[in-house]
C-alpha cells in the first residue's frame, strides 16, 4: 500500500511536470518504454530493488540505458529519483504514470478473459457491450484462459459479464445440488 502511494505522488508530479512544459504525450511513452524494459529485463529491477549497489552506479546504468531513448526531462527526473534512493519504486512509478494518463485523457482499460484468441468480430462485439454503457475510449486487454472451457469473461470498470462456460456448469452444480423433494422449514 506504501509503494503504491509513493509510486503514485512521483507519478502525479512528473504528470504536473509534463502539463507545465506541454510533454505529457511524450511522458507517457517514455514511462511505457521504461516500464516496458524493466518487466522484461529481470537483472534491471533487481538491480533498482538492491539497496547494496551504489546510487552513482544506478545512475548511470539509468543515464547508458535510458539517455539516448527518452526525453531529458524523464531522464531528469528518474536520476532525481534515483539520487533520493527511491529506485525500488521506478517501475510503479511508471506504471501509476500510465494509469493517471489514461484516467486523464478517457481511456479505460477492459478485460476479456477468453478460452482461445478473439477473432476481429468478436472483439468488435466486445467494444459494443462496453459502449453500451460508458461513452470512454476503450482499451481493451485480451487473456486466454482455457480452463474457462469456453464463452468469455469481460471485466471493465466495476462491471462483469460471466458468460463462461466454467460458470455455467458450477451454476448447474449448484441448482442441482439442493433437493427439491425436501422442505425446508
Amino acid at each position: 500500500m506504501a509503494e503504491t502511494r509513493v509510486a503514485r505522488r512521483y507519478a502525479k508530479s512528473l504528470l504536473g511536470l509534463g502539463m507545465e512544459n506541454d510533454i505529457i504525450d511524450t511522458l507517457f511513452d517514455d514511462m511505457l518504454l521504461i516500464q516496458k524494459t524493466i518487466r522484461e529485463n529481470r537483472a534491471l529491477g533487481l538491480l533498482f530493488k538492491n539497496p547494496i549497489i551504489n546510487t552513482d552506479k544506478k545512475d548511470k546504468v539509468v543515464t547508458e540505458l535510458f539517455g539516448k531513448h527518452i526525453n531529458k526531462v524523464t531522464l531528469e527526473f528518474l536520476k532525481i529519483i534515483t539520487r533520493k534512493k527511491r529506485e525500488y519504486y521506478i517501475e510503479d512509478i511508471a506504471a501509476s504514470f500510465v494509469e493517471i494518463y489514461k484516467y486523464q485523457k478517457g481511456i479505460r482499460t477492459a478485460q476479456v478473459i477468453t478460452a482461445t484468441p478473439l477473432s476481429d468480430e468478436l472483439r468488435k462485439q466486445m467494444l459494443d457491450l462496453i459502449h453500451r454503457t460508458t461513452d470512454n475510449d476503450i482499451e481493451l486487454k485480451e487473456i486466454v484462459d482455457p480452463s474457462i472451457i469456453g464463452g468469455y469473461i469481460l471485466r471493465w470498470g466495476d462491471q462483469q459479464v460471466d458468460a463462461s462456460v466454467t460458470q455455467k456448469l458450477h451454476d448447474l452444480r449448484q441448482e442441482f445440488s439442493s433437493n427439491l423433494y425436501l422442505k425446508d422449514y
